[in-house]
Parts: structure tokens; C-alpha cells; sequence
């Protein structure tokens, strides 16, 4: 019996979120809507910029994220991350655990700095982020517990891993031991810039093809160099045996492996979408976990995006979550 729904691997990074201007983001020269990797001088830069900005602190990465999620509604994960023995390192295992998700006791031994994440909320709702890894650019093999990885129903690696050697190489041998263990697996693409720069690489993590794929509309037209989404969708069937297309305000699209599935919008007014993805994907494998059909898992996937988008952050508080388990249960017993 497995001990955990999902073992995931990914970054972890503090995110400082503030709120700007689309003016702020082009007096510091900001790509708007990605994220963008970036040296510690830079960063510090932006922050100086900002530093008048009231912000909010808190324990991220988009695995980090989605598997905090998954809890939430009651599930069980654990996280093969890397971070310092530094203060940013010390709080982000304190908010691991308070997220009930389990890590090796080893995880922020190390010297250096706990990964940053500056994440700029425009009045659109849209985000755009600039990432410092720091030490979570070193993060490697040391990093995948085989026993954890084996007692795990899935495997879930960020897409953002591709952008270090060492991280990459990770997620390949932890993508090849789910397969031997016949642990299902499963990939997020991320963001449209590691699909524009990073594309081989990506297809390297995914190798002769996983069980499952997210991707935003952007993202699954980059994999397909289109922007006809019927070209994106057939893209997808050639890496994955099912996949989740997420859409924002349209809602969402499934291949379950034998059919299209579309998922209705839940109309909300979006203040932040950051973590949205990563919510979707937490409360998707949730749903897998308990045996739910695609269909089903996916509009709880949706209502859970939907309600994290109404605040700021990329997540929402535990009894919020549970509120929209138990609402979304009520609506559709």
C-alpha cells in the first residue's frame, strides 16, 4: 500500500510577492508574465527598488506549491527539495511541516543560500517572476529518496528543474525509478519560457513519455511551435498518455487517454493568479489519488484554482482548501 499520493520534486524557493505597476516593470527592464532566472545582484536590485513595498513572505516553488495543495484537501506528499541552513532555509522547513508534507531530515544542512523567488502582481491579475535558485540550483540525485519515491502512487517534477544541469539529471533518474517501481508519473512544463529556451531539455525529463502532463494553453503551443490549440493537443498525445491543458479564465481541457474532456470555467474575480497552476495540479492528482475520473477531478481542480485566484499568494490557507473539498463534494454527491 503506498505510504504517499505523490512524491514530488522540485525548487524550493521563498517567494516575496508585491504588488506593482506595468510601469515598474519597465523601468527595471521585466519580461511581463514569465519568470525569469536571474543572478543575486539583480534580484537585490528589484528589491531595493521595491523595498517601501509592503509584501508577503512565504514557502513556494511550484511543486512546493502543488504539493502543499494536495495535503490540504487531505492527501499525503513528499518533497525531494534542497535548501541552506540559512534563516530563508530554516522557515521554508518550518512551513513545509505546517503543510504537513514530509522531507528528509537532511534537506537544509547545506551552506549557502536558500533559493528567492520576487514575484510581481500587476493589476491585471497576471504574474511575473524573477528567480534567484541559489543553493536549489545545486540540487541533484542526493536529493531523490528511493524508498519515498517507491512508497509513492505518482511522481511529480517541475518543469523549472530544467534549467540546471544537476536538477535535470535528477528528474530523469527519478522519472526512470517511478517506472520501474510502476509508480505513475507525471510533469508540469511551467512557465512558456523554459518551453521556448529550454525545450530539449524538457523533452529529456519526459524522455519516451509520461502518464500525465500540465501545461498552460501558452505553454502546450510552444511545445507544438504553434498556436493552433488543436496542433497543441496532438503534441501532447505524442509525449503523454493523458494531460490537463489549463486555460484561465476558459476553463480547462483533458485527454484522459481515450477522449477530450472540457472543463468549465468557475467565474470569479481574479485578483493574483499566481500558484494557480500549481493548485489545479495539487487538487487534480488529489482527486487521481482518491480514484476520481478525470472528469471529476478536474472540475475540482478548476473550483480550487478558481478560488485561489480571488486573493493574493499561491496558496490559500488549510481551511479554505477543505471548504472547497467540502463544497465541491456537497455540489456533486
Amino acid at each position: 500500500m503506498s505510504r504517499y499520493d505523490v512524491f514530488a520534486l522540485g525548487n524550493a524557493l521563498v517567494d516575496m510577492e508585491y504588488e506593482v505597476s506595468t510601469d515598474d516593470l519597465r523601468h527595471l527592464n521585466i519580461d511581463k508574465g514569465v519568470m525569469t532566472l536571474v543572478d543575486e545582484a539583480h534580484q537585490l536590485r528589484i528589491m531595493e527598488h521595491l523595498r517601501e513595498r509592503p509584501h508577503h513572505r512565504g514557502s513556494g516553488g511550484s511543486a512546493a506549491n502543488t504539493v502543499i495543495g494536495l495535503c490540504q484537501f487531505g492527501g499525503t506528499a513528499w518533497y525531494g527539495c534542497k535548501v541552506a541552513d540559512d534563516e530563508l532555509g530554516r522557515f521554508y522547513m518550518q512551513d513545509l511541516a505546517a503543510g504537513a508534507v514530509a522531507t528528509a531530515d537532511s534537506t537544509w544542512l547545506a551552506r549557502g543560500d536558500t533559493g528567492r523567488c520576487v514575484v510581481l502582481v500587476t493589476p491585471d491579475s497576471d504574474r511575473t517572476m524573477c528567480t534567484y535558485l541559489g543553493i536549489s540550483g545545486n540540487l541533484s540525485v542526493h536529493e531523490v529518496d528511493p524508498e519515498a519515491l517507491r512508497a509513492a502512487r505518482w511522481f511529480y517534477a517541475e518543469g523549472y528543474l530544467v534549467t540546471s544541469d544537476t536538477a535535470r539529471v535528477a528528474a530523469i533518474a527519478a522519472r526512470q525509478l517511478a517506472e520501474s517501481a510502476g509508480v505513475r508519473t507525471a510533469l508540469s512544463l511551467s512557465d512558456p519560457n523554459m518551453v521556448r529556451f529550454f525545450k530539449p531539455g524538457l523533452q529529456e525529463m519526459i524522455g519516451t513519455g509520461v502518464d500525465l502532463i500540465f501545461a498552460n494553453e501558452d505553454e502546450a503551443k510552444g511545445m507544438a511551435r504553434s498556436d493552433d490549440l488543436e496542433a497543441a493537443v496532438a503534441c501532447l498525445k505524442t509525449l503523454a498518455r493523458t494531460f490537463a491543458i489549463t486555460r484561465g479564465p476558459r476553463g480547462a481541457l483533458l485527454w484522459d487517454g481515450e477522449q477530450l474532456i472540457e472543463i468549465a470555467p468557475v467565474p470569479v474575480q481574479a485578483v493574483d493568479s499566481v500558484g494557480a497552476g500549481d493548485m489545479f495540479a495539487g487538487a487534480f492528482l488529489f482527486g487521481l489519488s482518491q480514484g476520481w475520473d478525470y472528469r471529476r477531478a478536474g472540475a475540482l481542480a478548476a473550483a480550487a484554482a478558481a478560488r485561489l485566484v480571488t486573493s493574493l499568494g499561491p496558496r490559500l490557507p488549510r481551511e479554505d482548501t477543505r471548504a472547497v473539498l467540502a463544497e465541491f463534494v456537497a455540489a456533486t454527491a
